[in-house]
């Protein structure tokens, strides 16, 4: 009922397909750049993305389409979820090897 209200004051109006499909595109996007990310780690880290997030240069053409499909504040806020779950899995992966398991 909100939509139709909505949609009827606004007659531009919100798209809630076109939102979808380039919500859809920026998921996919991020997806690919991170799965870059996670397959390329071995590789020195040259290039720098947002909140000190470092990838390597073999990585930068799924970063350019990461951030053409994605909100700056979505690529933000994707970066820092991804330094954190990061920061997070060493200090795991850290204490397991302190504790000879």
């Amino acid at each position: 009922m909100a939509k139709e209200a909505l949609a009827t004051r606004n007659p531009d109006g919100v798209h809630t397909d076109v939102l979808s499909a380039s919500r859809q595109a920026c998921y996919k996007a991020r997806d690919a750049f991170y799965a870059c990310l996670e397959k390329e780690s071995d590789k020195k880290q040259t290039e720098i993305g947002s909140k000190g997030l470092l990838y390597p240069a073999h990585c930068k053409p799924a970063r350019d389409q990461f951030v053409n499909n994605c909100r700056a504040s979505w690529v933000k806020h994707f970066d820092a979820l991804h330094c954190k779950s990061r920061s997070l899995k060493r200090l795991l992966d850290d204490k397991e090897s302190r504790r000879g398991v």
